[in-house]
């Protein structure tokens, strides 16, 4: 009788366990914020280096949206973005923004860096003021080599 308690004790905290990982997995990656309204804006860049479906978009470090779709303009050869914001974040209509990247080891995410205009992004406008990911090997070489020194 003894050795059934004890499997079932154990067999409760692995279960408990489990569902506690499932749970934080799933705020991980947004499942919570599933029903929660949004809207889209787009955004053309030139180099969207380490930023994929489902990367975080942040103002002032605080999570509001996800890159919902990129695409290469075959065009204009720049990786055409789709962001979706929460809809209670309402983003100034000269706001810029930017791949930034959250150390040497840590990966890349969108920034909205605001402006200050008293009008607002609408649903599927485009934000114009675009930066790309700068590459972090690129400027470690120009500092090994000592950059251009013209």
């Amino acid at each position: 009788m003894a050795e059934n308690t004890t499997e079932v004790l154990v067999g409760g905290v692995v279960l408990a366990a489990a569902i506690g990982f499932a749970v934080y997995g799933a705020q991980v990656a947004g499942l919570g914020n599933a029903g929660a309204a949004t809207y889209p804006l787009s955004a053309s860049f030139r180099s969207l280096e380490g930023v994929t479906v489902g990367t975080d978009v942040r103002l002032a470090g605080v999570k509001v949206g996800t890159v919902t779709d990129v695409d290469l303009n075959p065009e204009t050869y720049r990786a055409d973005t789709t962001v979706s914001l929460r809809a209670t974040t309402q983003i100034p209509d000269d706001s810029a923004i930017v791949i930034s990247s959250e150390g040497l080891l840590g990966g890349n995410f969108v920034e909205i860096v605001p402006g200050g205009s008293p009008f607002y992004y609408e649903a599927g406008d485009e934000i114009t003021d675009t930066q790309g990911a700068v590459s972090l090997i690129s400027l470690l070489l120009k500092f090994v080599s000592g950059g251009d020194s013209e």
